[in-house]
């Protein structure tokens, strides 16, 4: 697969509405084959309809997947949903070169979509302890998940990465006990009255996290 190059070095667009397995395969290649001077990149991707979980996902928090694949990935979390109008950046970096510990990585991942949401005015970005990801509170004061995110690390490299909700058909998380924790409320920047351009969102939030992450892609 040829990936589209964008205007921030770095940050390669897959074409289309990408395969699940076809991109994770790819990840897997280019972490696999990467040397000590390999530079970063970033993949911003939109997936066809897929459920997957993680390495730690139960099969019982698919609830009904009906027509939607379901398929068993080597990221963290548990179980997600990925389809067209989410922004997903997938983060292949070198980790030991960026100074960061999985967790500092998974905080940084988090904090370029809070920043990405404030500039979109989306201001109550945040997140919730003991569950990665980020939320924003709703009207009855309870937290509903924006972003989902999961990182696998293989040779001190990372893959996968954040996926951000922006204009999505949000019915298959119903489908699912999101990130495993029943009755948790997915929203997206569409539903929370913002309405935003994928390119624009997916090139924000790259941006974001080659700052917070520390990527070397120059």
């Amino acid at each position: 697969m040829d990936l589209i190059a964008t205007e921030l070095a770095g940050v390669r667009r897959w074409p289309d509405l990408a395969s699940y397995v076809e991109s994770w395969q790819a990840m897997q290649a280019f972490t696999e084959n990467r040397a000590p001077d390999t530079l970063d990149q970033l993949w911003l991707v939109e997936h066809s309809p897929v459920y997957t979980l993680g390495q730690a996902g139960k099969p019982e928090h698919v609830l009904h997947p009906r027509h939607i694949p379901v398929i068993k990935s080597d990221r963290g979390g548990q179980v997600t949903y990925h389809g067209p109008g989410q922004v997903v950046v997938y983060v292949l970096a070198d980790l030991k070169r960026t100074g960061l510990t999985i967790r500092a990585m998974v905080q940084a991942l988090e904090q370029a979509v809070i920043m990405t949401l404030a500039e979109f005015g989306l201001t109550q970005a945040c997140r919730k302890p003991g569950a990665p990801g980020v939320y924003l509170a709703q009207d009855d004061g309870e937290l509903a998940k924006i972003a989902a995110l999961g990182i696998k690390v293989r040779k001190g490299c990372t893959y996968h990465g954040v996926a951000l909700n922006v204009d999505m058909d949000l019915t298959p998380f119903e489908g699912i006990n999101p990130c495993g924790y029943e009755g948790l409320k997915t929203i997206s920047m569409a539903s929370s009255g913002v309405k935003a351009a994928w390119e624009s969102v997916a090139v924000t939030l790259a941006g974001k996290i080659i700052s917070e992450c520390r990527l070397r892609v120059e």
